[in-house]
């Protein structure tokens, strides 16, 4: 084997024959007298001492020399591991700080609206099945307990809303309700307003139990801009409970898809989607109060006071028209709508007063835009800002999408759920601190 002098320590050893200086052999006399022995003995001990003090070294000398200090290792930090996120949150979506998101069910079929039924339990528009499916509430916030199927055999439901001890559910082209009592055994359906228009650019059909106790039907136009002929689109109509004398309410909305009542003024508040091809950021998305006998202005003049360029030509277009109390971001599809219950308080104070709006999300933008939940601060009921983010990241950075939320309500603890009818889920979201 080569050594070498500098990387290498030489082996230093004794032997009965020899002692070892590095590779340097001294051979003592056995005939030699006891003294002389034991001094040349002395002698290479010596030198063994030596040799081996200096084989720490570097090699290139015998004698010891002054080493410097060894510099001490500076510590690198071990890289941190990420923890990993709770199982209550999910990848890429953002909310504010001490908010969580879970998926509370899965395998879903296009979830539309919602509404709380007996026991608390929620209740969701399953649409693309044609059903009511029931969640049941479990232990754990993070995730239903199972579903049930309370209602089938619907004509394309789409939203829901329980009163009076009856489930109302807003088909294609009725309104139908069951009677649902706490043991969410349904009784036979009963469909209480027929012959709405179907089908149409605008497919879907809100319904309302308003503060009076009458039906409210929202039903969009059947054209992105266009005189429609048929005066059930594009408006909002009244009816008694049992679906009789039906009036038109209000009009000139495109499409009024988001329903609610506001709990401070009893007002009943509705987003509307503006048309497209104006451009990217015109006409903005509006939330209205409805008002009886109200025009809103489609297809002449939108957002209260931007005339159509088709429809909108005479210097009177937007005469009389309906201002709305929030404008938002063009093309982002306000649907669902839900305000924070007064005597709410799972959310911080911060988060009350307020009212949530599900973005379904562009789909001829240049640049997308929605796919979020945004919030709007009231004050008292009344709108005291614009409207702000609140759970975002469903739209990534590359454009590609990962969720359209659709409906959205307040559940009884004051935690909020919110439906995504494209991956077929149902979120929960709420205040953990």
């Amino acid at each position: 084997m080569q050594y070498s002098m500098v990387s290498q320590k030489l082996p230093c050893r004794l032997s009965p024959q020899r002692v070892y200086l590095g590779e340097i052999p001294f051979s003592l006399n056995r005939r030699s007298t006891f003294m002389r022995r034991y001094i040349s003995l002395l002698l290479a001990l010596m030198f063994f001492i030596s040799g081996c003090a200096s084989s720490s070294g570097s090699g290139t000398s015998q004698s010891p020399t002054k080493q410097p200090p060894t510099p001490r290792p500076t510590a690198t930090p071990m890289p941190t591991a990420t923890p990993k996120p709770p199982a209550s949150s999910i990848p890429g979506l953002q909310l504010p700080p001490g908010f969580q998101i879970s998926v509370y069910a899965r395998h879903l079929n296009t979830p539309r609206f919602m509404t709380i039924g007996p026991n608390g339990v929620l209740l969701v528009a399953n649409r693309g099945s044609n059903a009511v499916v029931a969640l049941m509430p479990a232990s754990s916030p993070t995730q239903a307990a199972k579903s049930l199927t309370l209602v089938s055999g619907l004509q394309d439901p789409t939203s829901l809303d329980m009163h009076g001890g009856y489930l109302y559910i807003g088909e294609g082209s009725s309104i139908a309700r069951v009677q649902l009592g706490t043991d969410l055994q349904p009784r036979p359906i009963e469909r209480i307003i027929t012959g709405l228009p179907d089908g149409g650019q605008h497919a879907t059909r809100t319904v309302l139990i308003g503060p009076d106790n009458h039906i409210y039907v929202s039903i969009g136009s059947d054209c992105n801009v266009c005189q429609e002929s048929n005066p059930y689109r594009a408006a909002v109509w009244v009816y008694n409970l049992d679906g009789s004398h039906g009036r038109l309410y209000a009009k000139g909305l495109r499409n009024a898809v988001g329903m609610q009542v506001n709990p401070w003024n009893k007002q009943i508040w509705v987003t509307n989607n503006g048309r497209d091809l104006m451009g990217d950021n015109t006409p903005p998305e509006t939330v209205y109060t409805l008002t009886d006998q109200g025009d809103y202005g489609w297809p002449r003049c939108h957002a209260g006071n931007i005339p159509d360029p088709q429809f909108g030509q005479s210097a009177d277009a937007c005469q009389g028209v309906q201002k709305p109390l929030v404008t938002m971001q063009a093309h982002s599809a306000p649907l669902g709508l839900a305000f924070y219950p007064p005597n709410a308080t799972q959310f911080p104070e911060q988060y009350q007063n307020s009212l949530y709006i599900a973005f379904h999300g562009s789909w001829n933008r240049s640049v997308p835009t929605g796919y979020k939940v945004v919030r709007v601060p009231l004050k008292d009921g009344k709108v005291a800002g614009p409207a702000e983010d609140f759970a975002t990241g469903w739209l990534q950075g590359n454009g590609s999408v990962t969720g359209k939320p659709a409906g959205v309500i307040v559940a009884p603890d004051g935690s909020l759920f919110v439906s995504d009818d494209t991956h077929n889920v149902i979120y929960h979201i709420w205040y953990r601190g």
